[in-house]
Formats: structure tokens, C-alpha cells, sequence
């Protein structure tokens, strides 16, 4: 039983938020009831929403804002990998050839990129791309940096390349290091901007890097195809492994939520959101179904990139519902998949060149100047769940327990918005976009043990922890002033909006919450010694 102060907590954010709405138009607020048995799990809280988050290109983790913008994210997130394209480019150094056509080797900038990692405790989810020139067959790129996309012109030059990188990985951070990480060959093979081969060129490439890693490091796991597609290529890719032997520990594959668009090199196409609610996770789902019926079923499993669009101009990145986009989409996918990495952690990211604006569609958590979107908040408040799974109907929310008797409930209302006939993710997304009234959230817990909690409730949502929205309001300047970012950084804190003490006294905690469309909540109820 709660005491009265909560219900006047309670009742008052309702009056402010949601409440005189309904009681204005005379029609009952609708609830959405949330009941849980606490004394009923279903087993660990799973790990995979925390296991991987990308960046762009190597050479941009070389940055010093990068490196801090990584830091706050490990600081109060905590990924356990990383992925980016580029480690191979020319910018990174890595390879060249005497006056005798014989391969130089040069590791420097990689060292100091992998030593930053893991001083931040995370490791690298390897992709090993794009061809060094001395290495390339063509002259082909992708993006403003101009990665090459050709396939090696010699392939044992590029087998060496392999063999020689791995094998300093193994004496500069040891073999029981190395073996921890993944190892992914090449990026999007399956569409003509990222490979100019055919598939049987890329299962060659394939195979010749798989052997090259296998032979410094049999215990390391490597996998492809990295594909853009459903699903020809991952099919393939498992048929080919099954039939001549070659080494494969995982097929990555990749996965975003639109219904229209197509790899935008210069940020001048439109996308338009998917709004199924199998957008994204039916795929997830459908390619470990087809894993399961291959010949090689026990492969693990990684969606090395996701997002609602895969073009940094789509302001639905920047926007509040991104929250309950990546919420929603994780929660259903999370059962199929061993890893989802979220595209990207930073909008520090070059493939149509730096950008002009502090906002400007970019698939980041954080902005350039280091301002949280409503995404960072996303991944926070799941980094801040417990490690036990409560038995939740409500497939939108998740009810977790930790060992010191905490009980976590992080919810959200993810609704879908399609732009109007004549407008796209670019133009409907740039605009402010207010929130619509949905009544309320009923929570209801029982078999909680009796006695004093502490209640945080934490929120993102139209106007809370939603930066772009301020960013709007204060005419969306083309440059911010340090005290402008100053202002976005203070008011979108992600600090608790409500604390309270409630006292359990018959095993049941009951809670009521506004709700509007795409808002997301997380209560954290911690456990008072008396």
C-alpha cells in the first residue's frame, strides 16, 4: 500500500500532464494496465541489447571529442564492443610496398585506436575493411573519405596483410585477449557501393581472410557477410562455409526500419519509416529461422547495424520517438539475435563529410557539441535494468529485479509515424512534432516485500530529455553559442523528474503515469534498510 503522499505525487503529475485534458472533454482517460507477480521471472535479463554499438570509420576514433563522447557512453552505458568500417583504409596507414612491390606493414594509428578502447572497456568487433590502394585491383570508393571497394589484386598480399595483423594483436594484447573478439569480413558486399566483386568473389575473399585469421589465431571467431539484404547473401554465405569447409563462428548481417530509401552517399535521397511492428525485428527473426534450418545451425547470430534509417539525414534519429523506436525494436528482437548494434554512437560521422549543423539527422546518440538525444536515454535506462526478468505480458515494458531487492520498470508507447502523402523522414521529421495524449499507465506489482522504497521515475518524450525539440524552440540556430549548448545540456540531464518514499505494507505497489504517444518511463523502486 502506498502512502498518501504518492497518490498526491501521483495525482498532480496526471493533473498537469494528462488529466485535464480528459476531464475538459468529459470522456474517461484510457489505462493501459501493466500487472506483474514479482516473484515470478523468466530467468537472466538478457545481455544482448548491451553487446554492440558502431561508429563510422577508424580514423574518426583517433578524434580526442570522439574518444570523450565514448567515454560518457561507457561511463553510463557500457557496451562490450565496438564496430566501425575503415581500419584498413589509407588514412589509417596500415599498408604500402617498397620500390620491389613488397608489402610494408605499419600498425601505429590502429595501436593507438584499440589501446583507447580498451582503456575504456570495450573491445573490437573487428571489420576488416576497406582495401589499401598499393592493394586495390580498382580504384573504385565509397563516401566523402573514400574508402576503396575494389577486391585485392593479390590475394596472398592480402592474406599476409591478415596474417601480419593478427599476429601483432597477439603479442601486443595477448592471445586470450584476441580470442574475445569478433572478426567480420568486409561490409555490405551484397550492393554494388561497398564491392565491386561478385558473390563468388566476396566467398573467395572470404574464404582467404578466414584461413589467414584461423592460422595466427584458430580460436578466434571470424564470420561475413556483413549483408545489406535479406537474405540471399547470408544463405549463400552458410551454404558455401558448410560445402568447402571454410571457417565460419557467425554470419553478421544487417537490418533498418524503412520502407522506402537505399544507400544515400550524399544525403540527398528520402526514407520513409516502416511502421510494422516487424519492421526490423521480423527480420532478426526470420534470418535465425533460416539459420536454424541451414547446415550449420549453431552460428551465432549478429545484426552489426541497425537504426530506424540507414542515411545520417533522417531526423527521426534526432527525434524523441527514436527512443521508443530502438525500446520497441530491441525487446522483439532481443530472443532472436546474439548481438544488434546500434548505428551509431556518435554523430561524429564523415560519410558525406562533415556536417553543417548541430542537428542534422545524424544516426548518433550525441551531437557534435555533446548534447544527449532522446536515444542515449534509451540505451541508458536499459543499461540500468536488472540482471533478473520478471514475467511481463506487456510487450511493451520490461519488469526487472536485482540481487539487493531493487525492482526496475522501464515502459513505453511506441507509435508509429508515417509522413503524409509528399513528405519523407527528411522533411517530416525536421519539424517540431508534438506529442498526443494517450491516458495513463496503471503499474501493478504484487509479492513485493513489504517495506520503504526509494521511487526515481526517469523520462524521455516530447519536450523531456528531448534536445531537438529544444533546439526547435530556440529557432534552430545553424551554430550554437557555448551557452546555447550549456542551456540543452542542463535541461536535458536525463535527471530524475519525481523522487519519492513509499511504503509497501501489503505486498502490492500500484502507480499510475500520463502517457502520450512515444513516451518512455523507467522507475527504479530501491530497497531501504531499516
Amino acid at each position: 500500500m502506498l502512502r498518501k503522499s504518492i497518490w498526491l505525487f501521483v495525482c498532480l503529475t496526471c493533473a498537469l500532464h494528462c488529466g485535464l485534458a480528459a476531464a475538459q472533454s468529459g470522456a474517461p482517460a484510457p489505462t493501459r494496465t501493466i500487472a506483474a507477480d514479482l516473484s515470478i521471472t523468466d530467468g537472466p535479463h538478457s545481455q544482448v541489447p548491451l553487446m554492440v554499438v558502431g561508429a563510422g570509420r577508424a580514423n574518426e576514433g583517433l578524434r580526442a571529442d570522439w574518444q570523450q563522447q565514448l567515454s560518457e557512453v561507457q561511463k553510463e552505458i557500457g557496451f562490450r564492443y565496438i564496430r566501425m568500417h575503415g581500419l584498413l583504409h589509407d588514412d589509417m596507414g596500415v599498408y604500402s610496398e617498397d620500390a620491389k612491390g613488397n608489402p610494408v606493414y605499419n600498425f601505429q594509428y590502429i595501436d593507438a585506436l584499440y589501446d583507447a578502447l580498451l582503456a575504456m572497456k570495450i573491445r573490437p568487433f573487428v571489420e576488416l575493411t576497406f582495401m589499401p590502394a598499393k592493394l586495390a585491383s580498382g580504384d573504385k570508393t565509397v563516401f566523402w573519405w573514400k574508402g576503396n571497394i575494389t577486391p585485392p589484386k593479390d590475394p596472398a598480399k592480402w592474406a599476409g596483410l591478415i596474417r601480419a595483423l593478427i599476429a601483432h594483436w597477439r603479442e601486443r594484447y595477448g592471445a586470450e585477449e584476441i580470442r574475445t573478439w569478433y572478426y567480420e569480413v568486409w561490409n555490405e558486399p551484397d550492393i554494388s557501393p561497398f564491392f565491386t566483386g561478385t558473390l563468388e568473389d566476396y566467398l573467395s575473399l572470404y574464404k582467404t581472410t578466414a584461413e589467414a585469421i584461423k592460422a595466427e589465431c584458430a580460436e578466434c571467431r571470424v564470420g561475413g557477410p556483413a549483408s545489406a539484404m535479406p537474405y540471399k547473401y547470408e544463405t549463400e554465405f552458410v551454404k558455401y562455409c558448410a560445402a568447402n569447409h571454410v571457417p565460419a563462428d557467425f554470419v553478421a548481417t544487417h537490418a533498418y526500419g524503412v520502407s522506402q530509401g537505399f544507400l544515400d552517399q550524399e544525403g540527398n535521397a528520402g526514407t520513409i519509416l516502416d511502421p510494422s511492428p516487424d519492421s526490423v525485428s521480423g527480420r532478426m527473426r526470420h534470418s535465425r529461422e533460416l539459420l536454424q534450418q541451414s547446415a550449420l545451425p549453431k552460428l551465432e547470430l549478429h545484426f552489426t547495424e541497425w537504426s530506424s534509417a540507414y542515411t545520417p539525414t533522417d531526423y527521426m534519429h534526432d527525434q524523441y520517438h527514436q527512443a521508443s523506436f530502438i525500446l520497441d525494436k530491441i525487446k522483439r528482437a532481443t530472443p532472436y539475435v546474439d548481438s544488434l548494434s546500434y548505428w551509431t554512437f556518435t554523430d561524429i560521422f564523415e560519410e558525406n563529410g562533415p556536417r553543417f549543423t548541430p542537428f542534422h539527422g545524424g544516426f548518433g546518440m550525441i551531437n557534435y557539441q555533446g548534447i544527449r538525444k532522446p536515444s542515449f536515454y534509451a540505451f541508458k535506462y536499459l543499461s540500468r535494468l536488472g540482471g533478473v526478468d520478471v514475467t511481463d505480458a506487456d510487450t511493451q515494458s520490461w519488469i526487472t529485479k536485482k540481487a539487493d531487492g531493487q525492482v526496475d520498470v522501464l515502459l513505453w508507447d511506441y507509435s508509429p509515424q508515417v509522413p503524409p502523402q509528399g513528405q519523407d523522414d527528411q522533411k517530416y521529421y525536421k519539424q517540431n512534432l508534438p506529442a498526443q495524449e494517450k491516458g495513463q499507465v496503471h503499474l501493478a506489482l504484487s509479492h513485493a516485500a513489504n517495506g520503504r522504497y526509494a521511487l526515481q521515475v526517469f523520462r524521455i518524450g516530447y519536450g523531456v530529455n528531448d534536445a531537438y525539440t529544444d533546439y526547435l524552440t530556440m529557432g534552430a540556430p545553424p551554430q550554437l553559442t557555448p551557452r546555447q549548448v550549456s542551456y540543452l545540456k542542463e535541461k536535458d540531464s536525463g535527471a530524475a523528474i519525481a523522487t519519492e518514499t513509499i511504503t509497501v505494507m501489503d505486498g502490492t505497489i500500484r502507480y499510475d503515469l500520463p502517457l502520450r504517444t512515444n513516451d518512455v518511463y523507467l522507475l527504479e523502486l530501491t530497497r531501504i534498510a531499516e
